[in-house]
């Protein structure tokens, strides 16, 4: 019997059959509908860059972005290629702690620089799980009104726990932008006190977004992140808080007088702002193009630039000579055997560092 509970000893209860559930599967479904694109040669790839092909260029920071040696290869040989065409744009750093506002900010800012024409690249480094290695990437969430412009191209990059190595991919990714025809880009950075350092060491203007009413204002001349600002915003500075934030502005322009003068002679500047109301914008980015013209007169522009190029020819061969250590068969398989002698108390860690470097020498 199919149904034993329909007997007569459970007589008044009775189970029907019940409808018969459709398949999981879509009947229309005709397999894999979506075909991987063909790899596309170093040619083509600056070809398709240079014409500003958004589509190319994204696949080009891809192409950076990957670990793979052999995407690696091509993606220098892509990058050498489209330094001819670099070089002709205006790079704005802009930090600021967690929360400051540098995606609402950034979304009105790009607005107000696209009204007079050009392209706008906003490259965020967005930070990373110690634990997942995963990152949000949400930033295009945050910027609604520039993400559909059509002149303005956001790319969120995962720090992925190193910061050195995705700032070398942010670089050579503004490149690739330049070669593209963005003649603005902006590094917002992850706003974590590291990556600040890296970041000033690839734009024209450092731009560092403050709060008010979180605490000790004077508490951020103790931060290194102070000396390296050509300029500071105090965001929200709207409503109740506009006071509170004028008030934090006079203090900040106080504490920069106990810092010695700039290299490039400019005194930085202090302004409140409300990006979120898109409030005394245009005053923040007239204090931006004014540095711009500044450094530009005095010749600090060219000599910031060629600085940050030797920056990155050292970073570079660090980089290299670091995952040349990490990755030699030797010393892979010697790291092992001094991490638990450190542990056993039988070597100091500096003596353990001495005898691999020794031993990655007499490779």
């Amino acid at each position: 019997m199919e149904h034993p509970e329909n007997s007569d000893e459970y007589k008044g209860l009775a189970v029907n059959k019940g409808v018969e559930q459709p398949s999981t599967v879509n009947p229309y479904f005709k397999g894999r509908q979506f075909k991987r694109q063909p790899k596309l040669s170093v040619a083509e790839y600056v070809d398709g860059i240079v014409k500003g092909n958004v589509a190319v260029l994204s696949r080009a920071v891809t192409l950076v972005e990957s670990l793979l040696p052999e995407d690696q290869a091509i993606a220098q040989e892509v990058i050498e290629k489209c330094l001819p065409y670099s070089g002709n744009s205006v790079r704005i750093g802009i930090s600021g702690v967690p929360g400051a506002g540098k995606s609402t900010s950034i979304d009105s800012f790009g607005l107000h620089v696209l009204k007079d024409g050009g392209k706008l690249a906003v490259l965020a480094i967005d930070p990373s799980s110690e634990r997942t290695k995963g990152s949000i990437l949400g930033d295009k969430t945050r910027m609604e009104r520039l993400s559909v412009h059509p002149s303005a191209f956001i790319r969120p990059s995962p720090s992925a726990g190193s910061l050195g190595g995705v700032a070398r991919k942010t670089r050579e990714t503004i490149v690739l932008c330049e070669a593209a025809g963005y003649d603005k880009i902006f590094v917002e950075t992850v706003g974590v006190g590291q990556s600040e350092t890296a970041v000033h060491s690839m734009v024209d203007f450092f731009l560092l977004i403050q709060l008010a009413g979180t605490g000790d204002e004077l508490q951020g001349i103790k931060r290194g992140i102070m000396e390296m600002a050509d300029g500071i915003i105090i965001n929200k500075a709207d409503g109740d808080n506009a006071d509170k934030a004028e008030l934090a502005a006079r203090q900040f322009r106080n504490a920069l007088h106990l810092f010695p003068a700039t290299e490039s002679g400019w005194m930085p500047q202090v302004l409140t702002y409300s990006g979120f109301y898109d409030l005394r914008i245009k005053e923040v980015w007239d204090m931006v193009w004014a540095y711009i013209d500044f450094v530009k007169k005095n010749g600090y522009f060219d000599v910031r630039r060629n600085e940050q190029a030797k920056y990155w020819m050292y970073e570079s061969i660090n980089e290299s000579l670091k995952n040349g250590f990490y990755n030699s068969p030797v010393i892979s398989a010697m790291l092992e055997q001094k991490e638990k002698q450190v542990l056993n108390g039988e070597l100091t860690s500096f003596v353990a560092a001495r005898q691999l470097l020794d031993l990655y020498k007499l490779q």
